[in-house]
């Protein structure tokens, strides 16, 4: 038997990515987004939907830029810090000891502690309700080469150790159970 609960957004687990923005050292920001995913493959393209009162909104509206830092199980604790903690009160980077790093295309910064960046260009903002959408073209992905397999140039993102967030609560990722395909592959 179940049970109706009020309409709300129960789709979970999802990515809990640091987003990073700024356009120069004095403005440089991370806040902890949830509400971040992929839109389109071609042309590359995601969003984060960010409420108008944060920090950071300002900051990527008038830059129109941003990065998307995937988080690990090493960076759990400055991922939820970033989360409820303000970049008006705080510089983020410097409290959670992280490396702002030069992007190679947008100007705000990558976290240099994330095997993986995703700079982000915003194409258009729509205004939803509590939260803005900012969706972005995916101008460049950072991967870290410890994670890169030389002789195949596989990266191997299972081996970062991602988190994921659910209800309130942060995860590690789980056993691989099977790959994209395998249901259907002839044995």
């Amino acid at each position: 038997m179940k049970q109706d609960w009020k309409p709300g957004n129960m789709i979970y687990p999802l990515p809990a990515a640091m987003i990073s923005c700024g356009s120069s050292e004095e403005d440089y920001n991370i806040f902890t987004a949830s509400w971040v995913g992929t839109i389109c493959t071609n042309p590359p393209m995601c969003y984060v939907s960010i409420r108008p009162e944060r920090h950071s909104y300002e900051i990527i509206k008038r830059t129109m830029e941003f990065v998307i830092n995937l988080t690990t199980e090493e960076l759990a604790h400055a991922t939820d810090w970033c989360g409820v903690r303000s970049g008006r009160e705080y510089n983020k980077f410097e409290e959670m000891k992280l490396t702002p790093e030069r992007s190679s295309v947008v100007s705000a910064p990558c976290i240099a502690e994330s095997p993986l960046n995703i700079e982000c260009k915003v194409k258009e903002i729509l205004s939803l309700g509590s939260h803005d959408m900012f969706i972005a073209d995916v101008v460049n992905v950072r991967a870290d080469e410890a994670y890169i397999d030389t002789e195949t140039g596989k990266f191997h993102l299972e081996q970062t150790k991602l988190i994921a967030y659910s209800h309130g609560e942060y995860y590690k990722l789980g056993e691989n159970i099977g790959h994209f395909g395998w249901s259907v592959k002839k044995k």
